[in-house]
């Protein structure tokens, strides 16, 4: 055997064995992979429901064999033990008694999947999509679904440099825009054509006739609101993402770009739709999610801990008072 054929052998063992140290180390570092936190409750007395009055639903957090499970606990005490259910999401959102949960699907490019379940969490419906999950989002009444994926980059941080695939889904109808980027858009009253086009962020109004949601065009980002019957859409401000309807449709929460730092770039708001006045809420630090209200006082949202993972917290809605954590190693909260 020449020298060379022995150095491509050699080689080639020490690139295997890399990737073998690489993909061991990978398997160990993943959160389900870890040790259970001992300083989560669980509650094994009963299975996770969502047509339970007085409970929060949420994506569980903490590193174990749970991690990334949909759970529940009490509203009444947050910090208490939580139920666990063995459905696994990496977005989730509850309305009505119906769970929407987007998850990532396996395969060589990325994908995902956004499966409906019922008040059991017994899928009664799946959609394949493209791309990474992001958001995911119930009307008040379970019947409309919204999603967003990245398809291209995986940060609305990098400046432009995203895509975004964002489907709505009428489940009475089932009629299924898998990309609503097709809408008509009027910017600033004139209709709008551009390949750069990105949606995502959708809430909708209580009857379905309307829905919110955020466009990136041209550089900027606008808050629009789109009428789903006669499917077209406009801006109506400027620099407002992942909208949150309130549960009297009166306010949007937002985020907002206030920094060009991106590790610290948006702060949650509150928009007035009546009067277009927002208010800048306690919470300084950078939120990256789409609030969800707790009641008309009260916003929910998801913040990284210094674990890896995530923690839920809330915060008055009219700018006053101070942020409280409100559930630990959890995201995605929402509720009946």
């Amino acid at each position: 055997m020449t020298k060379k054929v022995l150095l491509a052998l050699f080689t080639t063992l020490v690139l295997a064995g890399a990737a073998v140290t690489y993909t061991v180390h990978a398997m160990a570092e993943r959160p389900d992979r870890q040790q259970a936190d001992a300083s989560v409750l669980v509650d094994r007395s009963g299975g996770v429901r969502l047509d339970e009055p007085g409970r929060l639903v949420f994506r569980n957090t903490a590193p174990g064999p749970d991690h990334g499970k949909v759970a529940s606990v009490a509203l009444a005490d947050p910090a208490g033990p939580r139920r666990i259910s063995e459905l696994s999401c990496d977005r989730f959102y509850v309305s009505a008694g119906n769970g929407l949960c987007l998850a990532t699907a396996p395969g060589p490019l990325p994908s995902a999947v956004a499966i409906f379940v019922d008040k059991e969490l017994r899928e009664v419906k799946r959609v394949e999509l493209a791309g990474i999950p992001n958001r995911a989002k119930l009307s008040p009444d379970g019947k409309m679904a919204s999603w967003t994926t990245f398809v291209t980059g995986d940060s609305y941080a990098q400046g432009g440099t995203f895509s975004t695939r964002t489907g709505i889904m009428d489940r009475g109808q089932d009629q299924l825009y898998s990309n609503i980027e097709g809408i008509p858009l009027l910017v600033a009253g004139e209709r709008h054509h551009a390949e750069d086009i990105n949606f995502w962020g959708v809430t909708f109004t209580p009857d379905n006739k309307r829905f919110y949601a955020t466009v990136a065009t041209s550089g900027r980002t606008h808050l629009v609101t789109a009428d789903y019957d006669a499917w077209e859409a406009k801006t109506v401000r400027e620099n407002a993402e992942c909208p949150s309807l309130s549960p009297d449709g009166t306010r949007l929460a937002f985020k907002k770009r206030v920094s060009t730092d991106n590790a610290r770039p948006w702060r949650e708001h509150v928009l007035d739709l009546a009067t277009m006045t927002e208010t800048p809420l306690a919470e300084t630090r950078s939120v990256d999610d789409q609030a969800v209200w707790l009641d008309a006082r009260t916003v929910a949202y998801s913040l990284p801990n210094e674990r890896g993972g995530s923690d839920v917290w809330a915060v008055p809605a009219d700018g006053s008072g101070a942020p409280r954590l409100l559930v630990a190693s959890a995201s995605s909260p929402s509720f009946n």
